[in-house]
């Protein structure tokens, strides 16, 4: 277990570079911006797989504490207002309470308000130890951190999942999603999950919206919160603009 974490933030030891995208997600009932989701990328703006690729067992606990390093000092730069939503890995947390410190003390340094943070967990995420996942999701709702569930449907836990995390939010996988405005059994399943959540009292975020179509279909069942082209496409050390008028607003 590392001791400490001051050496992590030094993106050498990884042996490799890489830089943040920003993606935004809007609240479409009050047309605000929600939270911005970082989003890894090559130095470049290569695809997260040219960086995620290079991740290993050896080097994921720097990866992930320079990834929030990372997404909240650019975030601070940017003079982002609303929420900054961060990934992260937990088999790269080894205690919770020790493994947050750095990212505190960067929050601090850069005046970024650490309630303005919310951390996602994918429901893919092959965690060995689900006891230790939930430890992480407590310890961060203790903080104030939001804490979300992403790519919820494409994993291997589902609502086991959900019921046993119940985290702030959970983002729907764009799988999901992708043509449900013609698709009846994607319409009956989004439709039961967000029953489920609004019974549980879990926000619902529709991701990888592409289509008016999509989206259209999606307001009718109560969803307020969105992310994907539709709206926006990350943008590389920068805050995009969203295109409201995509959605007529």
């Amino acid at each position: 277990m590392p001791s400490g974490c001051e050496g992590c933030r030094n993106v050498s030891a990884l042996g490799f570079d890489f830089a943040m995208a920003f993606q935004p997600i809007v609240q479409v009932s009050n047309r605000s911006v929600f939270a911005h989701e970082a989003l890894v990328r090559g130095p470049g703006g290569e695809g997260a797989m040219s960086v995620l690729s290079q991740v290993t067992d050896q080097n994921r606990y720097s990866f992930d504490q320079t990834c929030r390093v990372k997404a909240i000092e650019q975030a601070s730069e940017l003079g982002m207002k609303s929420m900054l939503s961060i990934n992260f890995l937990p088999n790269a947390v080894y205690r919770a309470e020790a493994c947050i410190r750095l990212t505190l003390a960067t929050a601090k340094k850069c005046a970024f308000p650490a309630e303005q943070i919310m951390f996602e967990v994918t429901e893919s995420e092959q965690s060995s130890d689900l006891a230790h996942l939930k430890s992480i999701f407590r310890d961060y709702e203790q903080r104030g951190f939001t804490t979300a569930i992403d790519d919820f449907g494409a994993g291997y836990a589902g609502f086991d999942f959900l019921v046993e995390f119940v985290p702030d939010i959970i983002k729907i996988d764009m799988a999901l999603l992708r043509g449900i405005d013609v698709h009846r059994e994607r319409q009956i399943v989004v439709g039961g999950i967000v029953r489920i959540c609004n019974e549980l009292g879990v926000r619902v975020l529709a991701e990888g919206v592409e289509t008016r179509a999509e989206f259209d279909f999606l307001r009718t069942l109560g969803i307020d919160l969105y992310q994907g082209y539709l709206l926006a496409k990350p943008a590389l050390r920068a805050l995009p603009d969203v295109n409201w008028s995509a959605i007529g607003l």
